[in-house]
């Protein structure tokens, strides 16, 4: 018994782990959106986006709030990929109204700009002052997240991803007095999803499981999130796939992605993200489109110094035995399958992104925070190579 404590204990690594948000998970549990809010304050923006207004998401959110004697301003103009100019005109609505909550319903996007919003609000400035980590000074108005779609975790997250409005390259804005005070988790409000979104957000949220568990920066704490929402992830998405109102597996994803996240928030990501966002800045690929392309090409770079660590998400999977030395590759397979399967491109030539731009595309990848925590150093050479790898589809699976 020693020697086995002996083993495990040896295995545990230097963490910092810092839970801000309160979970509340359970189908139905949107109806206790008033409740909680009028806990925190009593004049909330809600950042939405249309999509939710048509599904009829944002009147049963207002009808909650309004309830509960909170009032509630909303912003439901929010873009894909939010840009400065989406937290701009989020900003104006929320200073105009005097708020003291956000709450931000919706995909990443949502709860992108609703915390990007937030960072103006409270401590001035411009969204290009706030990239990198912990530059806010002042305190920020407490935040609620409604996911309605299982993909980014941010609601678990304390950066806000905002494109620049002219170039449309990603900035991570980061700082603790960003992160959620709540996340509310229904599995209820992801049924309305469409499949193709219920396609990609999904592929998100399990990139994030695999890149979140081989990183440079991956902690115990980190891997244990990772772990574990990869085997709800990798369980609950085909099942999602046959049966769309499967309840259950809709929250399994929902939860598989907000651990995901919360293992961003520990151990960030690596090249898959740095190579996916030049992809939607330069030919608008959706994020999730972008991420599914490259993501088994990067599992294949990567395996010769974590190839083990990817052996256990294998083997979590039933895809070998573990131990098996071809385990990267099999998890390759089945991350590339995966993407098949739910009708999406498996190579960039797919996604008609031309050859002549990769060059420029390596250099901006280069240049992505998130490639610093690979667990293989990359450089513009290397990104460049993994590029061309994804762009035939003779490549891809």
């Amino acid at each position: 018994m020693t020697a086995e404590l002996n083993s495990a204990t040896s295995a545990l690594t230097v963490f910092d782990f810092d839970p801000q948000t309160r979970v509340v998970f359970g189908s139905g549990v949107l109806s206790r959106l008033g409740e909680l809010a009028s806990e925190l304050g009593d004049r909330a923006l809600l950042v939405t986006d249309k999509g939710l207004k048509n599904a009829g998401h944002e009147n049963r959110a207002i009808e909650f709030l309004i309830a509960s004697g909170v009032t509630p301003t909303v912003f439901d103009d929010v873009h894909p990929n939010p840009t400065t100019e989406d937290v701009d005109r989020c900003l104006a609505v929320a200073k105009a109204a005097n708020v003291n909550l956000i709450i931000g319903l919706g995909g990443g996007s949502s709860m992108d700009c609703a915390k990007g919003a937030n960072f103006l609000l409270t401590n001035g400035g411009r969204m290009e002052d706030y990239w990198g980590v912990g530059k806010a000074k002042q305190p920020m108005l407490p935040m609620i997240a409604v996911p309605t779609t299982s993909g980014t975790g941010s609601e678990a997250q304390s950066f806000a991803l905002i494109a620049h409005a002219e170039t449309h390259m990603k900035m991570a804005c980061g700082d603790k007095k960003a992160a959620c005070r709540i996340a509310l988790l229904d599995p209820e409000v992801t049924v309305t999803m469409p499949v193709s979104v219920t396609a990609v957000t999904g592929i998100d949220a399990i990139s994030h499981a695999v890149e979140t568990y081989v990183t440079s920066k991956r902690n115990t704490v980190s891997q244990l999130f990772s772990r574990r929402a990869w085997s709800l992830l990798a369980t609950s998405f085909p099942r999602v796939l046959e049966d769309p109102s499967d309840l259950e597996a809709r929250g399994g994803m929902l939860v598989g992605a907000h651990f995901a996240g919360t293992a961003i928030e520990n151990s960030m990501l690596g090249a898959t993200h740095a190579l996916a966002n030049p992809l939607s800045a330069h030919f608008g690929l959706t994020h999730g489109v972008a991420i599914g392309v490259m993501l088994p090409h990067v599992v294949r770079f990567n395996a010769a110094v974590v190839g083990d660590l990817y052996g256990d998400l294998a083997s979590d999977a039933g895809l070998c035995e573990s131990g098996d030395s071809s385990a990267s590759e099999h998890l390759a397979r089945y991350l590339a399958s995966t993407v098949r399967d739910w009708g999406l491109p498996t190579s960039l030539k797919e996604c008609h992104v031309r050859e002549d731009l990769i060059p420029t595309m390596a250099e901006e990848a280069a240049k992505q925070w998130t490639g610093t925590f690979n667990p293989r150093p990359v450089d513009v050479a290397s990104l460049k190579e993994l590029y061309e790898c994804a762009l035939n589809s003779e490549t891809a699976n």
